[in-house]
Order: C-alpha cells, then structure tokens, then sequence
C-alpha cells in the first residue's frame, strides 16, 4: 500500500509541473527613460510607459503603443520639438490604433512643457494623464542623449535574443562542466 501511495505522489508530482511551459524569452528595448515615462521598443513596436498622475493610485501605470510604419516615432519626437519652439494654441490630437492622444503644451514658470493625455480604448472616460516634460526630458526619452535614438528605424534584431540565448546555453554547458582550471581560460563575450 506504501509503494501505491509513493507512486501516486510521484506521478502527481510530475503532472503538476508539466502545466508549466516555457516562454520565448523577448525583451524590450529601453530606448530612453526619465522619472516615470519612458520609450521602449518590441520589433517594430514602440510602448511610451507612463506614470497616470489622473488616478488617486499615484501606482498606476499605463501605456500606449504604436508601429513605426512612416517614421512615426522621429515624427512623433518632431512634433513635439516643435510644441517647444512655437506653442500651439490647442492640444495637438493624434489617432492611435487603440487610443487617442493629445499633446498639451503648457509653459511652467516660463518653461515650455508638453503633456501626454491619453483617451484609453478612444474612450473620453477613461483618461491617463502623463507628467509635464520639458525639451531635456523628451530627448532623454527619444534617445537623442544616449544615442539609442539610432534604433528607430533598425529591424529588431533576432540576432541579439539569439546570441543571448545562445550565451545563456554555454555558459550554463561550460559551468556545468567546467574544472576550476577551465573557468579561467573561458573567454566572455560583452
């Protein structure tokens, strides 16, 4: 009866852990970020992430994404560089395929800024309001300080999740059967 039991333990065991499946490992590329919003790209996807200041859960995140079918994101970034230069009088409202966003330029103690007021699902209810960001912020957010602003029009590269997969598979091969004397000839690749 003992050994039934131990059986039925073992194989309920292993039928709990075959439930679990593993995922392709896709990362998202940090094109900027500055306090609580920030730019990320997916393949050909960019996610601006934003902290909602509209909400009294100052925790709540939201995002909007889009394709850079046409150059999108540089004229995204255009658009609101030249918000900063010459101010328009009224949001400037952009169409999205799922949301609605409006640009809304305000000067803050004589500072041009611009806020990002996002309609969720292009619903007038449901409003997520960014921080206000001036002309320093927005570029760190694009890129243009760091240099990753290069990205925007390169293909996502399948190359690098490969190589890093690829990586993670040797390096865990060589740890797992490498001698101390091995350890220190092993070259890393950055």
């Amino acid at each position: 009866m003992k050994k039934i039991v131990l059986l039925l333990t073992c194989l309920f065991g292993f039928s709990a852990f075959a439930q679990i499946k593993v995922l392709k490992n896709e990362t998202l590329v940090e094109i900027g970020k500055d306090n609580s919003v920030g730019l990320y790209k997916k393949d050909d996807r960019f996610t601006v992430n934003y902290q909602d200041l509209n909400t009294a859960n100052l925790n709540t995140f939201r995002s909007f994404s889009f394709q850079n079918l046409n150059k999108d994101v540089a004229g995204l970034y255009e658009l609101i560089a030249n918000g900063f230069i010459d101010t328009p009088e009224s949001n400037i409202v952009l169409e999205l395929p799922s949301d609605i966003i409006e640009l809304h330029f305000e000067k803050n103690y004589g500072t041009p800024t611009v806020q990002f007021i996002q309609y969720i699902n292009k619903n007038r209810k449901y409003v997520g309001k960014s921080q206000f960001l001036n002309k320093k912020q927005v570029d760190k957010i694009f890129g243009k300080t760091n240099g990753k602003a290069a990205l925007y029009d390169k293909p996502a590269t399948m190359n690098n999740i490969h190589n890093n997969n690829m990586n993670n598979q040797q390096g865990s091969s060589q740890a797992s059967s490498a001698t101390p004397a091995s350890n220190g000839n092993r070259k890393t690749r950055k």
